[in-house]
């Protein structure tokens, strides 16, 4: 564990936006105890920006599961859809904000044998951990994460290990009906483990 250096809550309370792009290459880290690290470098993210932006839970309400937005950046929210699958988010910015980053997809590091066997039937490496909710399944992310802090239960994201420049594209969110225009979504250009979209090409 020596070998990860910790983003610090500083890194969090920052501008959602320039939060999300900053969070490409940097390493999501679960300590999965008897079971081992399970690592991945962030390859893909999107902003979801308070009250004003249509698309974040938190637009138009301040109750219900949208609370964990207005707590303080650096706190987890992890929420369920489609009645089978989580998403992994990181609250931004200053308490009342209502802001977050979704971590939409990882390259995988270590443990890889361990997310195949959450992700049973899995023929590609690439199709691992490139989608929200393909991530949290292989890294074993549940609501059990919600309204924590990052590091509090195990889950940290950390400095990128090595030196790498990174090509950085933006585009449109995907996976979504309002708010659809918005270039808040961040990738690492031609990485393969990043969501399969037409944006991509951009």
């Amino acid at each position: 564990m020596d070998k990860y250096e910790l983003l610090t809550d500083n890194f969090f309370k920052r501008e959602t936006l320039k939060t999300a792009k900053d969070l490409l290459g940097k390493v999501l880290v679960k300590n999965n105890g008897k079971k081992g690290i399970l690592s991945g470098k962030i390859v893909e993210t999107e902003a979801y920006i308070g009250e004003h932006d249509p698309a974040c839970h938190a637009f138009q309400k301040t109750s219900g599961r949208s609370s964990v937005l207005y707590e303080e950046g650096g706190t987890i929210y992890v929420y369920f859809i489609y009645g089978n699958y989580y998403c992994f988010n990181v609250v931004t910015e200053k308490k009342g904000t209502g802001s977050a980053v979704l971590i939409r997809a990882v390259e995988p590091l270590e443990g890889i044998g361990q997310m195949k066997l959450n992700r049973p039937g899995i023929k590609s490496i690439h199709d691992l951990t490139n989608g929200p909710s393909k991530m949290c399944m292989a890294f074993g992310i549940g609501r059990e994460f919600n309204n924590t802090r990052l590091s509090a239960k195990g889950i940290f994201i950390s400095e990128p290990l090595g030196e790498e420049k990174l090509k950085i594209a933006v585009s449109k969110r995907i996976g979504i009906v309002k708010g659809a225009e918005l270039p808040y979504r961040f990738f690492i250009k031609d990485n393969p483990y990043v969501t399969k979209h037409k944006f991509n090409k951009i």
